[in-house]
């Protein structure tokens, strides 16, 4: 009855905090088609990895005709709908009518890439265009939200009408331009987003699926508590390190939150941690593994491509800013945890380790995609290999075993999880195209180049803003698309290397999730937690602080993200990096060795910074002088009031 509710609970927080999960629930007899249609779509991607993806085009109207059928026939027009049973009328003929328009481009494929460039498009193209392009922008609305609609629409806007716009003012296209460039072409909507989504990132959420249901997100909880579960604040520490875990699995920060949060939350309310705080907690580690490797979110699958970095580099790449940014996250839990004399679990109530290397074989399809990727094989081949291997040892033992019924709810499970993803990289598509087409990317970045005034910091601070804002109303992935065509380009030009500028606004677009006031990770913890939703994204932002500076600490010193890298030359930055991330928490939470005075916590935060700052001994040293002179005082401090308590 629990389980039952604790489920229940999920599925109602899901549907009101992530635009993704609000789908319908009682389908009834429309039930076989979604799974036929989705099943067919799984195994079309699982084909195509094995054989080889079809032409680009061909390879993106199938993926984004499936997905987007499937959006009309799950997604109701209005959220209040959800729970009406079976599904209206005209949403099967805007799911049927999908398929029809991306199948158009399948079966005249030769005439819209050949002849109709050069002899020119008919009327038909361009009302399918059209209607191809409204399809998709309402789809988007359904499945992902409001705001990058929005933003895909002004873009196509000012595609028609930006001739007049001053300082950004293009040529100007016809609709019947504009339509066919935007629909036929594999640079708009059929683009890299939806191309790579259509090939890597599918097959990698479909993995995740694989994860979830052959019992690994279990072993990753029961793997956490062992580890960590007997220290100080060990319920919150085994929920950093299970959140972070799954969340490199799951790739969305809400979705890790509410999955994750039902089992951690009341568990560390229950030892002692306040509701805000424990929901804070599991929403910073839950929006950090999507820039955990080794699959970090599927943003990460379109930056290999924007940089030309291999994806096997990329996850090579982002693991000391994870490393940095979990350290924070744990710290700031470990420092609650102190202030509040929180302790550890006993050993009975903790998984024993004998029980968990009996289940050492779950890691086996992480470990299968880590070696192929590493060993240079493509992402494509490392997924197959860990769908593979995660299929196998499902059949080890009992419990995980996978049926046919079960193997066939997982085939569908595979493509529900991949459409938000696909109609925000169909709709991002657009923008980039708008983009490429009239030259906006460049005449951003030097409008913010402008702005900035020639200052680096105030150009770093002006893109984080940008990308922040538009990260409030986008999924990751499409925030990053965006941010990568506009946003990036400015650092760029200042001489930041690519993939140090492209990482900066990726992390910036991810800490959406936890930055008030639209912190919807937090929400999304907060309604487990039965907290203040606004308390918990104020001590979310607090324990995520190094997401805030880390960013910057790579683009200064871009030695972080392994740009000319030599042990010599990083090892000091790094260990400056975690004791100065160890300083700002402690100043963050209020907390050091013991309760600091608000001069103490002042330069507590200054000497991290310090110690941080990238390429300059003298200010580092000065910053690790101030934490020991700190350090002394808290501990002559506490020491006295020892000595007065006994």
């Amino acid at each position: 009855m629990e389980e039952n509710n604790n489920q229940k609970l999920e599925k109602e927080i899901l549907a009101k905090f992530d635009k993704e999960q609000a789908y319908r629930q009682a389908l009834g007899k429309w039930g076989w088609i979604v799974a036929v249609i989705a099943i067919t779509l799984t195994f079309f991607h699982l084909y195509t990895a094995f054989v080889g993806p079809y032409r680009s085009l061909i390879q993106g109207a199938i993926h984004l005709g499936a997905g987007l059928s499937l959006i009309f026939l799950l997604y109701p027009a209005k959220r209040t709908l959800i729970q009406k049973p079976g599904i209206a009328w005209y949403d099967v003929i805007l799911a049927f009518t999908t398929l029809y328009v991306n199948f158009y481009v399948v079966f005249h494929y030769e005439r819209l890439t050949n002849r109709a460039i050069v002899f020119g498009f008919e009327t038909m193209d361009i009302i399918i265009a059209t209607l191809g392009i409204i399809l998709l922008l309402e789809a988007t609305r359904r499945a992902v939200g409001l705001p990058i609609v929005i933003i895909a629409a002004t873009a196509l806007a000012y595609g028609i009408w930006g001739k007049g716009i001053p300082h950004f003012g293009h040529a100007g296209f016809d609709w019947s331009v504009l339509s066919v460039r935007m629909y036929f072409s594999s640079s708009a909507i059929f683009g890299t987003p939806i191309q790579i989504s259509s090939t890597y990132i599918y097959l990698f959420l479909f993995f995740g699926v694989m994860l979830v249901h052959t019992g690994i997100g279990k072993f990753f909880n029961d793997l956490a508590f062992g580890a960590t579960g007997r220290f100080t604040g060990g319920t919150g520490k085994a929920a950093v390190t299970a959140s972070a875990l799954q969340g490199m699995v799951t790739g969305s920060s809400v979705a890790n939150t509410v999955a994750s949060g039902s089992f951690t939350i009341p568990m560390m309310k229950r030892a002692g941690f306040r509701p805000e705080f424990a929901a804070a907690s599991e929403a910073s580690a839950s929006t950090g593994g999507q820039i955990m490797p080794p699959i970090m979110g599927a943003a990460a699958f379109i930056m290999a491509e924007y940089t030309g970095t291999p994806y096997s580099q990329i996850i090579i790449i982002a693991i000391i800013p994870a490393l940095l940014y979990f350290s924070g996250v744990m710290m700031g839990v470990h420092f609650e945890a102190k202030k509040h004399n929180i302790l550890g679990l006993s050993k009975d109530k903790l998984p024993s380790f004998k029980g968990l290397l009996k289940q050492i074989d779950l890691i086996l399809p992480l470990v299968a995609i880590i070696g192929f990727l590493l060993a240079g094989y493509t992402p494509t081949f490392a997924g197959l290999a860990g769908i593979a291997t995660a299929f196998v040892v499902s059949f080890f033992r009992k419990d995980t075993r996978l049926g046919f019924w079960k193997i066939l709810y997982i085939l569908e499970q595979g493509a529900r999880v991949a459409l938000p993803v696909i109609a925000a990289c169909a709709s991002a598509g657009i923008v980039v195209g708008i983009v490429t087409m009239t030259g906006l990317g460049g005449k951003i970045a030097g409008g913010i180049l402008d702005l900035a005034s020639g200052s680096f910091f105030l150009l770093l601070f002006f893109t984080m803003l940008a990308c922040i804002l538009l990260g409030m109303g986008l999924p990751t992935t499409a925030n990053y698309v965006v941010t990568a065509s506009m946003a990036a380009p400015a650092l760029i030009m200042f001489g930041v290397p690519d993939i140090a500028a492209h990482m900066f606004v990726f992390y910036f677009g991810i800490v959406a999730d936890i930055t008030p006031p639209v912190c919807l990770a937090a929400y999304a913890g907060a309604g487990i937690a039965g907290a203040n939703p606004m308390k918990a994204g104020i001590n979310a932002l607090k324990l995520a602080i190094a997401a805030f500076i880390i960013p910057y600490a790579f683009v200064y010193n871009p030695v972080l993200v392994l740009q000319d890298a030599t042990f010599t030359t990083l090892i000091i930055p790094l260990i400056t990096a975690f004791v100065g991330m160890m300083a700002i928490s402690a100043g963050m939470m209020n907390y050091y060795i013991t309760n600091p005075k608000l001069y103490e916590r002042i330069i507590l935060f200054i000497s991290g910074i310090m110690l941080i700052y990238p390429g300059n001994a003298l200010i580092s040293l000065s910053g690790a002088g101030l934490l020991i002179i700190i350090s002394v005082v808290q501990s002559m401090r506490k020491k006295q009031l020892v000595t007065n308590t006994q």
